[in-house]
């Protein structure tokens, strides 16, 4: 979920910048405001906030988000995984991310994968939500994932869905643990995939399992133009 990041951090990569150190200051930034925003609202901790389900202690509240956080994060790159070999839209995505993802390089990906779970999850879950609610600041997390072209409604739609699941577990829990941890999971697995993973390379299995249309129609053409 950090391709937003991403893509400013390639550009700015070809201008000497480092992607991870761009990553830590800009997140870094977010962060601050996140602060700033519950310090005004008289809610300094934006790691915590009133839980939807009564917990005998605190530290049961953080084991259960922890573990929520955990079991999404599989469940995201699963089915990430699943989806770009079975359908044409979520292929198209992943061949439009993939030129970011590739920017960075490996050597950046966990530190701006934790720097954005970070900063947006304080900003989005820990700021916002408890403000404005779940729905909202979920779709202003969406908003935030743009893109050009052919996949920028399904990049932000994607985006507001997990960002619906990172607040339900912030709501039920009362802690950002798993929110932060189920993100930065997702961020750091999915980077390292759309940079490793071409779809126009795919081998065909056929039937569900075989590559999309697109990935299809794309090969088609490279092979036609050799």
């Amino acid at each position: 979920m950090t391709l937003s990041a991403g893509s400013r951090a390639s550009r700015l990569k070809g201008h000497g910048a480092h992607p991870a150190l761009l990553a830590a200051v800009t997140y870094g930034a977010l962060t601050a405001v996140a602060l700033g925003i519950g310090w005004v609202r008289g809610a300094p901790n934006v790691f915590l906030c009133r839980p939807s389900h009564a917990f005998e202690t605190a530290i049961a509240a953080h084991f259960v988000s922890l573990g929520l956080g955990l079991v999404l994060a599989v469940l995201v790159a699963t089915a990430t995984r699943v989806l770009v070999r079975t359908r044409s839209w979520a292929s198209a995505l992943h061949e439009d991310l993939r030129p970011f993802a590739r920017a960075l390089g490996g050597e950046a990906v966990i530190v701006v994968a934790l720097a954005s779970a970070i900063g947006e999850e304080t900003l989005f879950r820990g700021a916002l939500q408890p403000w404005i609610g779940l729905v909202a600041s979920s779709v202003l997390f969406g908003v935030l994932h743009q893109m050009r072209g052919r996949s920028r409604v399904a990049w932000w739609l994607f985006a507001t869905l997990v960002g619906l699941a990172f607040g339900a577990i912030f709501r039920f829990t009362g802690s950002l643990l798993g929110a932060i941890v189920a993100h930065a999971t997702i961020n750091a697995v999915n980077l390292r995939f759309l940079i490793a993973h071409d779809p126009q390379r795919m081998p065909s299995l056929g039937g569900l399992l075989g590559p999309p249309p697109s990935a299809r129609a794309g090969k088609a053409r490279s092979e036609g133009q050799r």
